[in-house]
């Protein structure tokens, strides 16, 4: 499926409660070719008024921890979690969140970035549903071959402004992977890995002790 396809049909979609109010679907926004994703939440006010995400305030400030790090937004392709806004800037709710999986999942499938910038918790747990993003924001994982960096919403240091030196520093982690920097990154697919030599070595070891008792 092309972009455009997708976009065009994306646009039309009526899977859940949230169209119902909101004044049109964001699908996404940025470089069809970027090898970087930001994952937001869903859609606000501004958002849902200019059809693009990350427009408002929150944008605003996410486009200078892009410039801290030297990235033009340009460079990147944007995206939330679900594509109308919620009623009152509400959370998303979950089965929102499902009717709207196969837009996320589409969406990654044609831009196949090799890094995703997971902003908040609920972009978070789609990839990470056992993390509390309070002890890992700032922190790159690879998983399934890519690579994921966790940050808070910018939206945040807007209700709080001691966040913004948080997530200032959270955005240098993305600069050290665009670098090169490995180290930075945990690496959960040899983690994988380990673990499931340790089950296979545990299974022999098992099947040997019954085969000595059964006398095989």
């Amino acid at each position: 499926m092309t972009y455009k396809k997708f976009f065009d049909d994306c646009k039309k979609c009526n899977k859940c409660r949230l169209r119902e109010n909101a004044t049109q679907v964001v699908p996404g926004d940025g470089n069809v070719k970027a090898k970087i994703m930001f994952i937001g939440e869903a859609p606000g006010e501004n958002e849902d008024k200019e059809g693009v995400p990350f427009c408002g305030a929150a944008g605003k400030f996410l486009d200078e921890l892009l410039t801290t790090i030297g990235v033009k937004r340009s460079e990147v392709y944007i995206t939330n979690m679900v594509r109308c806004r919620p009623p009152g800037n509400r959370d998303p709710l979950d089965d929102e969140i499902q009717a709207c999986k196969v837009w996320t999942n589409g969406l990654i499938k044609i831009i196949n970035p090799k890094v995703f910038v997971l902003l908040g918790r609920f972009a978070m747990a789609k990839f990470f549903p056992n993390f509390k993003i309070s002890k890992v924001h700032g922190k790159a994982y690879k998983k399934w071959g890519r690579i994921f960096v966790i940050q808070y919403h910018p939206a945040v240091a807007l209700y709080n402004g001691s966040f913004r030196e948080t997530l200032v520093n959270d955005m240098k982690v993305l600069r050290s992977i665009l670098d090169g920097d490995k180290l930075v990154i945990n690496n959960l697919d040899e983690k994988g890995k380990e673990i499931v030599k340790l089950l296979r070595k545990k299974r022999k070891g098992e099947q040997k002790e019954i085969q000595l008792k059964i006398g095989l």
